[in-house]
């Protein structure tokens, strides 16, 4: 099997790391990677600017590939000039905090396995819950395990999937089964921070995530909650479809 491995943190980061010791042992992985972190890029892609691809050279992240650009860019360049090959699935993660819910829409970890989407290609994004990397390895052995178990069922010819995979900073021991569940939703986002830089003008932090809106049975807020292993089916496709009846009809109107 043939992975290609990409993340939001970085291709120094621990949970990209951690994932990749775990998936090589049962499939060949390439890493290509943002250089720095990239965060809340959701799936943009760099066209005004070049792109750079380096080879990492030592430590735990040699023979990785990382690019000065987006998530996004990074699985982008690889399907299109990079591997060589077609991989069997994009794997995404494991990002340093949850994406669930509205988060889905702005992550960079999602944005990475959607690349691999919408070039046809089954994709998984994985999240821990908490920041701080806590209970990391056992993150990585269900990480694994997950990919395992979406290839083991992978058909030749068969449409795509995208999955948003989220798990608890817990032991392993402590990790309850995955559940399929919905997206939640947060409430709005915290105030924005105000500060003065040494020159005297204002700057502006964005402020953190909302707490969860709507967290109810379900959904991914109250999976991880309970211990779960959270794993949500994603669509692209942003189509209100059960409003177009409505607008075809309010639009008849303007003809």
């Amino acid at each position: 099997m043939r992975i290609l491995l990409s993340n939001d943190d970085g291709f120094q980061a621990p949970g990209l790391i951690a994932l990749y010791e775990r998936l090589r042992s049962f499939a060949d992985v390439t890493v290509i990677a943002p250089e720095h972190n990239n965060s809340a890029k959701s799936n943009s892609l760099t066209l005004n600017a070049p792109l750079y691809v380096h080879d990492a050279a030592h430590g735990p992240v040699a023979g990785f590939k990382y690019i000065n650009g987006t998530p996004a860019d990074c699985v982008h360049l690889a399907l299109t000039g990079l591997l060589g090959f077609r991989p069997d699935m994009v794997v995404s993660g494991i990002n340093n905090g949850a994406n669930m819910g509205d988060d889905t829409i702005y992550s960079g970890t999602v944005g990475a396995a959607m690349e691999g989407f919408l070039f046809g290609i089954p994709a998984v994004a994985f999240s821990q819950v908490k920041k701080g990397w806590g209970e990391l390895d056992a993150a990585a052995e269900r990480a694994a395990q997950t990919v395992r178990e979406l290839s083991a069922g992978l058909r030749p010819g068969q449409d795509p999937f995208l999955v948003n995979v989220n798990i608890p900073n817990l032991p392993a021991a402590a990790l309850k089964r995955t559940l399929v569940t919905r997206l939640g939703r947060r409430h709005a986002a915290e105030k924005v921070f105000r500060q003065e830089n040494p020159r005297g003008e204002t700057m502006y932090w964005i402020g953190g995530a909302g707490v969860a809106k709507d967290g109810g049975e379900g959904t991914d807020f109250h999976a991880t909650d309970a211990g779960h292993v959270s794993l949500t089916p994603l669509n692209v496709d942003l189509t209100q479809h059960s409003g177009l009846v409505a607008w075809r009809e309010r639009t008849g109107l303007w003809a």
